[in-house]
C-alpha cells in the first residue's frame, strides 16, 4: 500500500484531504508545516508528498527543493496543492521539482485521480 505525507497548514484542507485520501485506500502521514513536513519525509521516505505552497516555518517549495536535493528523497514524487494561480507561481513549483501542481479551489476527487497517476490505484 502507498503511503502519502500531505502537508497543509489549514486544518479543513487538511481534514478533506485526509479523508479523500485515506477513503481512496492510501495510507497518510500528515504534517501542519513545512519543517514537519520535510522531517517527516526524511524519517519515513512516502511514495508521494503532497505539500502546501504557503505554511509556516517552511515554504512547499523549500520542502521540494529540500527533498530533491537529499539522495533519500530526490525521486519521491510531489504534489503541490496552494491557492497560487499566476504563471510564475506555477512556473516556480515545477523549477523547485513538483511533478504536479494543484490549484486551490480544487476538486477532492481531481485531486486523489492525480494522485492514482503518479502511484497507481492504492
Amino acid at each position: 500500500m502507498s503511503t502519502v505525507l500531505i502537508a497543509d497548514d489549514d486544518p479543513d484542507i487538511l481534514a478533506l484531504v485526509t479523508f479523500k485520501v485515506k477513503q481512496a485506500g492510501y495510507t497518510l502521514i500528515t504534517a501542519t508545516d513545512g519543517a514537519a513536513a520535510l522531517a517527516a519525509a526524511r524519517e519515513t521516505t512516502p511514495d508521494l508528498v503532497v505539500l502546501d505552497v504557503s505554511m509556516p516555518r517552511m515554504s512547499g517549495l523549500e520542502v521540494c527543493r529540500e527533498l530533491r536535493a537529499d539522495a533519500a528523497t530526490a525521486k519521491v514524487p510531489v504534489l503541490l496543492l496552494t491557492a497560487r494561480a499566476q504563471e510564475a507561481d506555477i512556473e516556480a513549483g515545477f523549477d523547485v521539482g513538483a511533478d504536479d501542481y494543484v490549484v486551490k479551489p480544487f476538486s477532492p476527487r481531481e485531486l486523489v485521480a492525480r494522485i492514482a497517476a503518479i502511484l497507481g490505484p492504492a
